[in-house]
């Protein structure tokens, strides 16, 4: 019998997402990435005596752009509060966190569940905190070397209730995080610079009880990937334990990536005393309805909402409308192409296929793509005519096309020679040619071999160097056949 007929998996997840602000949560350092190590600092950030921090508004907006967009309730009354305990690049001794009022509270993020349907991940809350600083045990054999560039970058914790029930679904839950905040703009997503960071939360219990097993915490995960690695990791071996009647300990856990395994980093009391209290430095802020409003009223359409829209509206299937919801950038593209052709689906089929293989050629984002939407509505409009095939379409004009920004698609056709002759006199010359020189294919399909067509049309279109018009050549290559 194996363990999952027997134990259910529960998965709590907290994700932590810096905040795209330019600078620090409590004073003005820059939170760029890459800099030379503890050089992003200043007495405020080293937690100086005599200094006094100031909040950044536009942190306190993005927290709430992203509580918006996940249907929580906006804590209108906040304060800071100081979480206290030692760690070497905490250079305060305490750390800033919300406590007693998270700013948003509840809320759900929708995601794909095992069997293909979705559902809705509970959220407890979303809180802002800053950041601590990193420290680097790699670069001195004798000594733990820190750098506090990133202390005091703005954070958001998302944390979800204990309402995830696989390490698939957590996998598709982290997707759906990083995609949301990037999608708001107020985070990159970046994980491998760990501006989007996971600590997971696992337990197990036996099937059909309600009681909460043993957790273990996995610390720091940096990669979607590992997220899922990490928790099927744990679940064999929390599994394996409870097989043999052992007491699983509540630890704290790290991920070694090099063999998708986990190790303890401690053990973990019930109960960890931080002695929270208000910050004494920092006024409480007071969120006035109109000032949430106004936020709300600056969000796009949720990725949701606009896959909806495409797969009802523009008949667009649930795959295609997924991936052009993919980035907010892509979905902006779409809509901008789709203002001068009705031809949704082709829209579909070009950004997600010829446009996305020349922006990964080119190693290019679509926000940097140079080609003009009623550009590429004119060489649809070609397609959709007859007048060019998809093949030429999409691997010659549509690059020159990207390069000229004075020419339209039909004028890039006729100065390439690329129109497609369907002028039937001049494909029964090529057809004729064809045919004459496979007389054994011929005999093969006049005795039933009616796949052998296919050859034939590709013959011609070599022959046309791909300007015949393929469906004509077919009925016409049909007919000199029969006869």
């Amino acid at each position: 019998m194996s363990w999952n007929d027997k134990y259910e998996v529960v998965i709590g997840l907290e994700v932590h997402a810096q905040l795209a602000t330019s600078s620090k949560l409590f004073c003005g350092d820059s939170t760029s990435f890459g800099a030379e190590p503890n050089t992003h600092v200043s007495p405020v950030t080293l937690g100086h005596p005599g200094t006094l921090p100031k909040t950044n508004k536009k942190a306190v907006a993005y927290a709430i752009k992203m509580g918006l967009a996940c249907s929580c309730e906006i804590e209108k009354d906040n304060y800071f509060a100081r979480k206290n305990y030692f760690y070497p690049d905490l250079p305060k001794g305490y750390q800033i966190s919300q406590h007693t009022t998270p700013i948003c509270k509840g809320g759900l993020v929708r995601v794909k569940s095992d069997d293909g349907s979705y559902r809705n991940v509970q959220l407890n809350r979303i809180h802002l905190e800053e950041d601590a600083g990193k420290s680097i045990h790699d670069l001195d054999e004798d000594f733990t070397c820190i750098d506090l560039n990133r202390a005091g970058t703005p954070l958001i914790e998302i944390v979800t209730e204990p309402d995830i029930f696989s390490a698939d679904e957590a996998w598709h839950y982290v997707t759906e995080i990083r995609k949301l905040v990037r999608w708001l703009g107020i985070c990159d997503g970046n994980m491998e610079e760990g501006s989007l960071r996971c600590d997971a939360n696992i337990s197990l219990r036996p099937k059909g009880t309600k009681k909460l097993g043993t957790r273990v915490e996995v610390k720091n995960l940096n990669s979607i990937r590992n997220v899922k690695k990490a928790i099927e990791f744990e679940v064999e071996r929390l599994a394996a334990l409870l097989d043999e009647g052992k007491v699983v300990q509540q630890q704290t856990r790290s991920f070694d990536a090099s063999n998708d395994t986990t190790f303890a980093i401690r053990d973990k009391e019930e109960a960890n005393d931080y002695r929270y209290f208000p910050d004494p430095d920092l006024a409480p802020f007071h969120l006035t309805d109109a000032y949430i409003k106004n936020i709300e009223a600056e969000l796009p359409t949720l990725p949701n909402a606009l896959t909806a829209k495409y797969s009802e509206l523009y008949g667009l299937s649930d795959y295609d409308a997924h991936q052009l919801c993919d980035e907010l950038a892509t979905a902006q593209y779409f809509e901008s192409v789709i203002a001068f052709t009705s031809h949704y689906k082709a829209v579909a089929n070009w950004i997600l296929g010829p446009i996305r293989q020349f922006l990964h050629e080119h190693h290019q984002h679509i926000e940097e793509f140079k080609l003009l939407p009623e550009k590429l509505a004119g060489l649809l409009k070609l397609v959709e005519e007859g007048k060019v095939n998809f093949s030429i379409a999409s691997s010659k004009i549509l690059p020159a096309l990207v390069e000229s920004s004075e020419l339209s698609a039909l004028q890039i056709a006729e100065s390439m020679n690329l129109l497609q002759v369907s002028d039937s006199n001049e494909l029964a010359k090529w057809i004729e040619e064809v045919v004459a020189k496979m007389p054994d294919k011929v005999a093969e399909y006049k005795k039933g071999k009616k796949g052998l067509i296919g050859l034939f049309v590709g013959e011609v279109k070599k022959l046309s160097k791909g300007k015949a018009d393929p469906k004509l050549v077919t009925t016409l290559l049909e007919e000199a056949l029969q006869k």
